[in-house]
């Protein structure tokens, strides 16, 4: 057998050593349980269990904070709603009064404008040609004031109410009940479902009873 030189026998070593050398640093070796590793080991899992609790803690904190804006934001919220509903309703209240007012204002003339239609009594033809005039306008005033919601009361034969109705006369009659109202004097008006004006109207009352001829007679001669 040939034997190996020293030169080959040099190199073989050196590529042991270079390979030995590979295992060695690719390989990781566990390292020693000493007693300090373990306290390491355990502050380690204490901090965290620290930074664990601190981060759960902001949490709840920021929850809470959320809760707490969450509250204002529907208060907030509830309170505008309730100061947009009351804002409308005082509009609404305003608007009702200045219409209530300015109608108020016009009855007068319907008033005046139903008494000439029931008094004048128009003889000539230039006559009628005014009549017609003014009761032209007459017609557009009202139909006006159905525009703007208004419409006459009606209270002929009906019960007398205190809420609707104002009694200026009473007329004692046998033809109709006590409390039945017989005239309406000056009409009365509704503005939508409200009042405007009370109906001014005679209401029936019963008659007294008036001696007969003869019960007359016999007071007389009794006397």
């Amino acid at each position: 057998m040939k034997s190996d030189s020293p030169a080959e026998i040099n190199s073989q070593e050196s590529g042991n050593e270079v390979t030995e050398q590979m295992t060695a640093h690719n390989v990781p070796q566990e390292p020693e349980l000493t007693e300090e590793n373990s306290i390491a080991a355990a502050e380690t899992t204490q901090a965290d269990t620290a930074a664990l609790a601190d981060l759960t803690q902001q949490l709840e904190l920021v929850k809470t904070q959320l809760e707490d804006r969450n509250s204002q934001y529907m208060r907030i919220a509830a309170d505008f709603e309730n100061y947009r509903k009351r804002t409308s309703k005082e509009k609404e209240d305003m608007e009702t009064h200045m219409k209530r007012n300015t109608i108020m204002e016009l009855l007068p003339v319907v008033d005046n404008f139903e008494r000439a239609r029931a008094h004048l009594k128009p003889q000539t033809e230039g006559e009628m040609t005014i009549h017609k005039s003014y009761q032209g306008v007459y017609k557009q005033l009202v139909d006006c004031l159905k525009r703007l919601g208004v419409s006459p009361m009606r209270p002929e034969g009906q019960e007398f109410d205190p809420n609707l109705h104002e009694a200026v006369m009473r007329e004692p009659t046998n033809e109709h009940q006590e409390g039945t109202v017989l005239e309406e004097l000056v009409r009365g008006y509704f503005l939508g479902d409200r009042v405007l004006r009370h109906a001014m109207v005679k209401v029936a009352a019963p008659k007294e009873d008036t001696p007969t001829p003869e019960e007359d007679e016999l007071t007389q001669e009794n006397t």
